[in-house]
């Protein structure tokens, strides 16, 4: 079965749809006018209830109350509307994990609250979600057969939400920010794809709690000890 979502890894010299969404919500760009936005509105609704493959431009156009031509002359393909669908619930994404923790107290707080946050996010996003849950097979081999560049557009996000705090000395200054931000998206990742048995996501005090206890810790590693 071909990924739904292969959009998410395009060839190495195009931004993929992450990107986008990151560069998106870092700038505060990429607001739809009102038809594309009804478009999509109605492309996700459609997605939602009867998946991304069993989909058709026409019944797109059919529930945006519009015609087929109108919904070719804003996106030439169908891929191309997936595309900008997933890239809006990023965007989104993006958007939502900077307000949860804009107002947490400490470093430590942001930390739990973004990966609490994002578990949440994706997990119960109707669309990523829900193909995650029921077509895991058609989204997976998308977050994980693109030479990783996934991961390493949320990687990049959340090293510079870390950068951030290391220059505003919440952070010590040994701290490797870029590897503590892998070791952060490479285990929310596994707990997206790889249903836990020990960790129950839906109880978000045990979520809180992992994350203190696992992902706090990295933020002041033990220094190595002088000859």
């Amino acid at each position: 079965m071909e990924p739904v979502l292969s959009a998410l890894g395009p060839p190495s010299d195009v931004p993929s749809v992450l990107e986008i969404a990151f560069t998106e919500a870092v700038e505060g760009s990429g607001q739809d006018d009102q038809v594309s936005a009804r478009l999509l509105d109605a492309a996700y609704e459609q997605f939602c209830r009867m998946g991304i493959k069993r989909s058709t431009m026409t019944d797109v156009a059919r529930l945006a109350g519009v015609s087929r031509i109108t919904v070719y002359r804003r996106f030439a393909t169908k891929d191309q509307l997936v595309e900008h669908v997933v890239r809006r619930e990023f965007r989104r994404y993006f958007d939502r994990f900077i307000v949860d923790i804009r107002d947490a107290p400490t470093v430590a707080d942001r930390v739990v609250l973004g990966f609490v946050s994002s578990l949440r996010a994706i997990r119960h996003n109707r669309l990523i979600g829900g193909l995650l849950a029921v077509e895991p097979d058609a989204v997976v081999p998308s977050m994980t057969s693109d030479g990783g560049r996934t991961l390493r557009v949320v990687q990049q996000f959340v090293a510079s939400r870390l950068r951030q705090e290391q220059r505003a000395g919440h952070i010590g200054a040994h701290v490797e920010v870029g590897l503590v931000a892998e070791m952060m998206v490479r285990m929310s990742a596994s707990f997206l794809v790889i249903p836990s048995h020990v960790v129950d996501l839906d109880d978000e005090e045990r979520v809180r709690a992992v994350a203190r206890q696992f992902l706090v810790p990295m933020l002041d590693p033990p220094r190595a000890p002088h000859p």
